[in-house]
């Protein structure tokens, strides 16, 4: 059997060398191949990491080249995604998978006609303190989750990222570009949604850059900034998510999720590792014993202190996925109800409506000690 798919990549941007740097430390996968619109982008990138730097066409023609992953801006995403498809290869995207629903049923129907995979970030539920909170839950140690409170707030992204401007356009937003995050983590631990309903806003009409090199440019906000929604999951559990680019500071917690028996207080979902807490009914928070999760190990520095990053996870789990025929835990049926929940977020801003999801999907199979040990060279 194969024991291992190799990789293209599509997009040498900033985020690419997270999947360069990260993708060694898996299983089932090795990156044999880079691309980019810009060409300079891809060999400086080839020559960094030791791959080989070709043209779009190229690398979808490159027999060497299983999955290709895409890591285009979002716009970009499903017609990048479709031209994967339409290749032969499978593929994983960065999220979101794409920015409607149409688009996502067309590349399940051009996937299931072709027997190709569809795969999507965010991978970061599989970090070991979202897996211990999972395991928690799924012990009955807080009962049945009734309702809880997300948050992801900030004054946006012009201050840190060079070129910021899709962020605020259709496609971005915190929405779009956080929340799969949450949502992703939400459905790990309770299952999918039922239906939402949100009010939406935007502080300012433009935004001026201030990091570099394009400091003191004014650029336009055509996409809510500030989101607050109500999501019913299929379980009944009501819960609330804040998503803004337009707060300076706050005091909320990233997510809480209450119980029947108790609460549970679980850290970002950006990232893979955190302090999980968790009360019963005599209300004494308290930090749950750490586990020996191998995703819970720091293993970068970060201006916060030492991180658990092991993104590219739920590229590995898919790859090993596809060679032994099961469910990946990233698929495109848990991304496609992500992209539902989402877009019917801001659908529900628009209107003032109540959306019923037309899609649904099952929780992830959960990600133990040892899953985790096994995806792992």
């Amino acid at each position: 059997m194969i024991k291992e798919l190799g990789v293209g990549i599509i997009g040498c941007g900033n985020i690419s060398t997270t999947y360069f740097k990260l993708s060694p430390l898996f299983k089932g996968i090795k990156v044999v191949a880079c691309a980019d619109i810009n060409p300079a982008a891809a060999e400086v990138r080839a020559s960094e990491y030791g791959v080989t730097a070709q043209s779009i066409e190229a690398l979808l023609a490159n027999p060497e080249v299983d999955i290709v992953v895409n890591l285009t801006i979002p716009d970009a995403h499903f017609p990048v995604s479709k031209m994967i498809l339409e290749a032969g290869k499978h593929v994983y995207s960065e999220k979101p998978l794409v920015l409607s629903l149409e688009q996502g049923e067309q590349l399940r129907g051009i996937a299931m006609a072709k027997n190709l995979k569809v795969g999507c970030a965010p991978d970061t539920f599989l970090g070991g303190a979202h897996q211990l909170a999972r395991n928690y839950i799924d012990e009955g140690r807080i009962g049945r989750v009734t309702s809880g409170t997300c948050h992801v707030m900030s004054p946006g992204m012009e201050m840190w990222h060079p070129n910021p401007d899709f962020f605020f356009l259709p496609g971005g937003g915190p929405i779009l570009d956080l929340g799969p995050y949450y949502i992703a983590n939400l459905v790990n631990l309770i299952g999918p949604v039922k239906r939402v309903a949100a009010l939406t806003s935007m502080a300012n009409p433009t935004r001026t850059i201030t990091s570099e090199p394009r400091a003191g440019e004014v650029i336009p906000v055509e996409t809510p900034t500030n989101i607050h929604a109500l999501l019913e999951f299929q379980n009944g559990a009501i819960i609330t998510l804040s998503a803004s680019w337009d707060v300076w500071s706050h005091n909320h917690a990233n997510m809480e999720l209450y119980g029947t028996e108790g609460s549970i207080f679980v850290p970002d979902p950006n990232f893979f590792g955190g302090t999980v807490s968790a009360s019963g009914r005599d209300k004494d928070i308290q930090p749950l014993e750490t586990w020996d999760h191998p995703f819970s190990v720091p293993n970068q520095e970060h201006k916060q202190g030492p991180m658990a990053n092991y993104r590219t996870a739920g590229l590995a789990d898919m790859a090993i996925a596809i060679l032994e025929g099961r469910d990946a835990r990233c698929s495109l049926e848990r991304a496609l109800h992500g992209v539902d929940v989402m877009v019917s977020i801001l659908k529900s801003g628009e209107t003032g409506q109540f959306i019923e999801l037309t899609t649904t999907c099952t929780q992830p199979a959960s990600l133990g000690i040892e899953e985790a040990k096994a995806l792992l060279r």
